[in-house]
């Protein structure tokens, strides 16, 4: 496996050099870190009597779906704490990600959409799933992750890189999982809890969740509701302004039940609707604006799980129906667009004795998108027949996941194979795997939408190649966790929008990704005192290779919107049930042509979390606040969109029963 990392030029930001050498900065990272890795083994050896009890896992159940947890052993994989969550639980996905997570998100501004790019990927090549299954807008191929809302989720996991046989057409970069609270069967036990919050701009959010079950059934409830108006000041020419056109509403329920059939048989429904109001602030070029959208979803999933000591079934059905209102009073725009989605998904796992086991499913996907104002309506078919094979060698150190997919859309028929593995070297030293064939066909928006569509474009397909190791050492009261990841992808027939007045999306050839990416954690415990600090790194080179634009002048650059460096370090203690922590954030030059002839600079953000836990009676009562932005920094995240600057956000928990 190579991964190429060549000298690329830079024409233009004048605090910067006009040759930056990624070769050496590479070389630079992984002598650092062969010099740590090179220490931590003689120091192990010091300390034989410690380390015999530490363990690395491949993983450690991040999720209840046997194909991240079972059938991808080489994956990175990243989890997001329970405590982190709590921390966040008045706030939205996008905000979460980018403070805690090494991945880009695309913001368009404080009341617009918010997408993922992993690892240099494009909005439409990432996928969002909840409780296995997708919940992109099936005409735009994306999720906007600002209207997720953390409060609902008991389970987020990241995984990194394709995996198309596992995770169908369409995963090229990574996805987002995200799952509710699992049902549990205990006669009388009930939960109740009320939140709330309160934070600048006139931020005002509330939620209630509660739960109740029996011997044989289960019930919870969450709702959340917020507003803002968002009247910011930022700078433009040299004048300060407040942010106009910047009101939010949203609201959003969640219901989940499920029946306990018998000892082996349990059934489950889930419904969630938001609808998410907000108006479109301006531009930094626009005078005024006008611009107002709704986004109303329905997600309903119905499920079904058999369990014997060898064998599981399952079966999953969903519809979800998107709708996107639009109106922009300043050029009389009004339009509306409906997209729905029937996903099914039947699945066996058969375990063969102890080391080896079978995984296989037949997924199927039915999207269709309406416009009532042109009266038309477009569909697209997935079906799939897909396999996994887990084999674990040499009393579990290795494990060994092979996989393959036969999908057909439409008419057009395609093979996704797949393979990755984990090697236990040490008691303290994981090494993985994972090599995969990516795919993705078009979106109806970008095969049909008027104006614009492109009924001509070609499918992106490729390759893709992870490997890395995690290492984790326990000597006495600390605990050091470095994990490191190097990856490579080919991408042909990249899709890529372009334009001015009317945009029209283009396929540009092929596109070149690769980078590394660290996480590295040191934490300390002594008595009631808890302290850690942590950085998280990524390098991203994502470069077109060809392309079928005459002189574009995209040869050797980087994607538009992709930052080479990006990061974030975290530090902070806790005491008894006391916790703080200043998270730290860098995000690298965003070039915003396909010939590297504008750019947005790097910016950084500091931000605090504070949260406390204590008791009232018998009742739980927790108390968090957080400050972002606190250097005041101006940024834009996308250009002419500016951000807010220090702003702060207090919440409270109190758990009734």
């Amino acid at each position: 496996m190579i991964f190429l990392l060549k000298e690329v030029k830079i024409p233009g930001p004048p605090d910067l050099p006009k040759m930056v050498n990624h070769t050496n900065i590479f070389f630079i990272i992984i002598t650092a870190i062969t010099s740590f890795c090179i220490s931590a083994p003689s120091y192990a050896q010091n300390k034989t009597d410690t380390l015999k009890e530490v363990k690395v896992n491949a993983r450690h159940n991040p999720s209840s779906d046997v194909k991240v947890n079972e059938f991808s052993p080489g994956q990175k994989v990243k989890t997001i704490d329970s405590t982190t969550l709590q921390q966040y639980q008045m706030q939205n996905m996008a905000n979460l990600l980018t403070q805690q997570v090494p991945v880009f998100v695309k913001s368009y501004g404080f009341n617009s959409l918010a997408t993922l790019n992993f690892r240099g990927s494009s909005a439409a090549q990432s996928m969002v799933l909840w409780n296995g299954i997708p919940i992109q807008n099936a005409a735009l191929g994306i999720a906007d992750v600002s209207t997720l809302p953390v409060l609902f989720m008991s389970n987020v996991n990241i995984v990194y890189g394709g995996s198309a046989a596992l995770w169908g057409s369409g995963n090229v970069g990574g996805a987002l999982l995200l799952e509710h609270e699992k049902p549990f069967f205990d006669s009388g036990k009930k939960s109740l809890s009320v939140s709330g919050g309160i934070g600048s701009f006139s931020q005002y959010a509330g939620g209630l969740k509660g739960s109740i079950s029996g011997k044989r059934w289960y019930l919870s409830a969450n709702v959340f509701a917020q507003t803002a108006v968002n009247n910011f000041s930022y700078t433009n020419a040299g004048l300060q302004k407040n942010m106009p056109n910047d009101h939010l509403q949203s609201a959003a329920g969640l219901v989940h039940t499920a029946y306990k059939i018998n000892h082996q048989n349990v059934v489950s429904l889930s419904a969630w609707y938001q609808q998410y109001d907000r108006q479109i602030p301006p531009t930094l070029f626009e005078a005024s604006s006008g611009k107002k959208q709704t986004d109303g979803s329905l997600r309903l999933l119905a499920d079904w799980k058999r369990q014997t000591e060898k064998n599981t079934w399952y079966a999953k059905t969903s519809f979800i129906r998107d709708g996107v209102n639009y109106a922009d009073t300043a050029v009389q725009i009004k339009s509306e667009n409906i997209t729905c989605q029937y996903y099914q998904e039947l699945g066996w796992k058969k375990q063969f004795h102890e080391y080896g086991q079978l995984l296989l499913f037949m997924p199927l996907q039915i999207a269709w998108n309406s416009i009532p104002a042109a009266s038309d309506t477009q569909r697209q078919n997935k079906t799939a027949l897909a396999t996994a094979y887990d084999l674990k060698l040499f009393d579990s150190r290795l494990n060994i996941a092979v996989n393959a997919r036969g999908e057909r859309i439409n008419t057009h028929s395609i093979l996704l194979p797949g393979a990755d593995a984990s090697f236990a070297i040490t008691h303290w030293l994981m090494a993985r795997g994972n090599l995969q064939r990516t795919y993705r066909t078009p979106t109806l928006n970008e095969l049909y939408y008027f104006p614009g569509g492109n009924t001509s474009l070609k499918p992106e397909q490729g390759w893709n190649e992870d490997a890395g190791y995690t290492l984790k050492i326990k000597p006495g009261n600390f605990t050091f966790y470095h994990d490191l990841s190097v990856y490579n992808r080919d991408i042909h027939d990249w899709i890529i929008w372009l334009g001015g007045a009317i945009w029209t999306p283009h396929n540009i050839a092929e596109v070149h990704s690769r980078g590394v990416e660290t996480e590295n954690n040191i934490s300390y415990a002594t008595g009631n005192w808890k302290f850690h600090f942590g950085v998280n790194t990524a390098y991203v080179l994502a470069t077109a290779v060809s392309s079928y634009i005459y002189n574009d002048g995209s040869i050797g650059k980087q994607i538009p919107y992709t930052p080479r460096y990006n990061g974030q370090a975290n530090i902070g203690a806790g005491y008894k049930q006391l916790s703080v922590n200043y998270n730290h954030t860098y995000t690298g030059y965003r070039f915003i042509t396909t010939d590297e002839s504008a750019w947005l600079p790097p910016y950084q953000t500091g931000n605090v979390q504070l949260m406390y836990i204590t008791s009232i009676s018998r009742h739980s009562l927790q108390f968090t606040g957080q400050c972002n932005n606190i250097w005041n920094q101006q940024y834009e995240v996308v250009g002419s969109r500016p951000m807010p600057g220090v702003n702060w956000l207090l919440g409270c928990k109190l758990g009734i029963l």
